[in-house]
């Protein structure tokens, strides 16, 4: 298992969840929770920590986030108190490279005279003066000062996370937009989204029940995921854990494109609305520009929205590889179409749980969405595709759309404020949290250099050459509750 992941990290976690549905596909759950740390540091010595007691204390708070986490805590991010403990605190340090030079650059360099000299002529900074700017640190030729800062702070580019007075990470509420960027890079596992596996799994009994029709609507980064094994075997995958059908997200994508297309034509302006850790960004640091934002639903939500028009007895789940999608599903523009979201990570434990061999399996095919939504992936695939609208809706003579796709939110921040000082030469701002787009997501169970071109080959594997075709067939009467 290993292999299928980038990290021991995501290994632990995955561990956990798989252990937490093993135990309730059994039956089991109530009475194995408390084993479950045990199964995961069996010991008797430690392998990750001090001792296998903080171990296994730290594997039940693993073990609670699986089940749900703290329901009074309104982020879908928590962090494990007694697994932040190991990373420095932010500083600056002298290293033994300081070769007491003549030049004095980081002396100079230092807005608050916090750097003098000792009798060996080497460079000493005063903690209390210090404010840890880093001027010095890049004065410095030889490269001998570093500026230590904590894994999860640098990864969120926009100062949501920092340590308390304990040096226990904190993450502030109003500012966090829920991307999880911190999650995937705190080195200890510190820090961990929210499971709604559970949910997940009980709409897959429901349905086995007769109770529901249970669909999974899978994002397109699927296609960069699963490497071991076909797609359409994932898919088949995903019916063998109990599911009605599965529906491709890109679905959602082309309605999402070819609605998003006429509204920047008739708007003049438009920011995009797919990614929620983008929306959300948007609305708390930049709320003068909140009402740029399309009006339409994410492609989760809109495809999801469709189902459940269609079917009476449908419950949805979503899949991908975003923390920030967790947060969507209880907006007040999508709790009524979305039921659940998890992650690629959850979906991995879920099959394995139940003992489901993907490469085995035969195949079943996706349905048909355009090669315009299934790119959506991928950072320009909704510049493209909002292109490619434009021109099926015939507005290109009436209508030129000058685009920016920009991921990452301090590249986000910087195109923001261009629309803030009115500077901007774009008409139409993709925005998405991940760098590189949903492929570059926190929840993915690898990041490689070709997922960008999987999800591409993905997308010339459809049929359907324009978003307007696809839509069509979307609106045809499909065959989903008579399966």
């Amino acid at each position: 298992m290993k292999g299928n992941f980038d990290t021991q990290v995501q290994v632990l976690k995955y561990r956990v969840l798989r252990k937490v549905a093993e135990s309730y596909l059994n039956g089991t759950l109530t009475k194995d929770i408390n084993n479950i740390p045990k199964e995961i540091s069996p010991g008797p010595k430690p392998t990750m920590r001090c001792c296998i007691y903080k171990e296994r204390a730290i594997a039940a708070e693993r073990v609670q986030l699986a089940l749900g986490g703290n329901e009074k805590d309104p982020n879908t991010i928590e962090v494990i108190q007694a697994a932040c403990d190991q990373c420095p605190l932010g500083g600056m340090e002298v290293t033994s490279a300081c070769r007491g030079c003549l030049a004095h650059r980081c002396q100079q360099a230092c807005p608050r005279n916090a750097i003098s000299f000792g009798p060996d002529h080497r460079c000493q900074i005063d903690p209390n003066l210090c404010i840890k700017c880093g001027l010095c640190s890049k004065a410095c030729q030889y490269g001998a000062i570093i500026k230590h800062v904590r894994p999860c702070e640098t990864a969120c580019k926009i100062h949501a996370i920092k340590p308390n007075e304990e040096g226990i990470s904190v993450v502030d509420e109003e500012k966090c937009t829920r991307c999880g960027a911190c999650s995937f890079a705190c080195p200890f596992g510190a820090i961990m989204d929210k499971s709604y596996i559970l949910k997940c799994l009980d709409m897959c009994k429901q349905n086995e029940e007769g109770k529901i029709n249970a669909y999974m609507v899978v994002a397109p980064s699927v296609s960069s995921q699963f490497h071991y094994c076909k797609l359409t075997q994932v898919i088949t995958g995903i019916e063998r854990l109990g599911f009605h059908h599965v529906v491709e997200a890109a679905l959602g994508a082309d309605l999402v494109a070819y609605a998003e297309s006429k509204e920047l034509a008739e708007k003049g302006f438009l920011l995009s609305s797919c990614c929620p850790a983008f929306v959300r960004y948007v609305r708390t640091s930049f709320p003068e520009l909140a009402d740029h934002i399309s009006h339409n639903l994410s492609p989760m939500a809109r495809i999801a929205q469709y189902i459940k028009e269609t079917d009476p007895k449908a419950k949805v789940c979503f899949v991908g590889p975003c923390i920030a999608k967790k947060m969507e599903q209880f907006r007040e523009d999508s709790a009524p179409y979305v039921d659940c979201v998890i992650t690629f990570e959850e979906l991995q434990a879920m099959i394995d749980a139940k003992g489901i061999d993907l490469a085995s399996l035969p195949e079943t095919p996706l349905d048909n969405a355009s090669y315009f939504g299934r790119i959506f992936a991928r950072s320009g695939g909704l510049s493209d595709a909002v292109k490619e609208g434009i021109k099926e809706h015939g507005l290109e003579e009436s209508f030129t759309p000058k685009t920016l796709n920009v991921s990452g939110l301090d590249n986000i921040r910087a195109a923001l404020m261009q629309v803030k000082a009115g500077k901007n030469d774009f008409n139409f701002l993709e925005g998405m949290a991940c760098a590189g787009g949903c492929i570059g997501g926190p929840c993915c169970l690898t990041h490689e250099i070709r997922d960008a071109a999987d999800v591409d080959k993905y997308g010339h594997l459809s049929k359907e050459t324009t978003i307007k075709g696809a839509v069509e067939g979307i609106l045809a009467i499909h065959s989903w509750d008579d399966k």
